[in-house]
């Protein structure tokens, strides 16, 4: 399963994760809510993109070694020591591992924006998008982004532009969800927006039976052998 458009921005003393929801497996959606933005530490999270299974795997090793780490020193995980470890964990992977991932959070330095390509590298911007939505998720972000925006204000922005690699993409579809980072805490909004509910069927499509008349009727008789077999138990003893 692949997983497509997710979108990051900074605001006013924190920062706003988004997702859709829609995992598809080539051109069948396998998914209609799927959860693409995880838990690292209780302020940072991140979001996946690319293979469902390797983004999965990548976040949950992560959020292990970012816990032991923690035990370790005594201090609060910082935004770039999560984002150092990830793409060193990707590069030697050489690409293999199918997981572009853009982390955000909130720590004593500040609040941070990373993306994590397959192969390693990485960038620190103030908003960024990865997926197959991505195209129309920041063409979003480049009109309406600017600096220190207002927490309603910048969760707009976000589903918009979420909802924007929605309709412009297929392999993107169903809710948004938006996570808010900031200093005080962590919030998690799933279910945030769904801008394509299911519509009415406008037409009934239940036919009653005899609506379709039958041309020809052909019965073709099955002859089976009726084969009787005694089977022995296997002595065990």
């Amino acid at each position: 399963m692949t997983m497509t458009v997710n979108s990051l921005m900074n605001l006013c003393d924190g920062v706003i994760l988004g997702a859709d929801t829609r995992a598809t497996d080539d051109m069948v959606v396998a998914d209609k809510n799927c959860r693409k933005i995880h838990h690292i530490a209780p302020r940072i999270y991140c979001c996946g993109a690319g293979v469902a299974a390797d983004a999965e795997i990548a976040t949950q090793m992560m959020a292990s070694n970012v816990e032991l780490h923690t035990l370790n020193t005594g201090r609060p995980p910082l935004v770039a020591m999560v984002t150092r470890q990830l793409k060193q964990m990707l590069f030697r992977y050489q690409g293999h591992m199918g997981s572009s991932v853009i982390v955000g959070g909130v720590d004593v330095t500040g609040a941070h924006l990373y993306s994590v390509y397959p192969h390693g590298s990485y960038d620190k911007l103030p908003f960024l998008t990865m997926g197959s939505g991505a195209a129309a998720a920041v063409s979003v972000f480049e009109d309406r982004f600017k600096a220190n925006m207002e927490l309603d204000e910048a969760k707009r922005l976000v589903r918009d532009a979420i909802t924007a690699g929605i309709f412009c993409d297929l392999g993107s579809g169903s809710n948004v969800d938006l996570c808010v980072i900031t200093a005080a805490g962590a919030e998690y909004l799933r279910g945030y927006d769904r801008p394509a509910g299911k519509g009415k069927r406008e037409g009934q499509y239940r036919y009653k039976p005899g609506t379709t008349p039958v041309l020809t009727k052909t019965q073709t008789p099955l002859s089976l052998d009726v084969v009787y077999e005694t089977v022995q138990m296997m002595d065990t003893e």
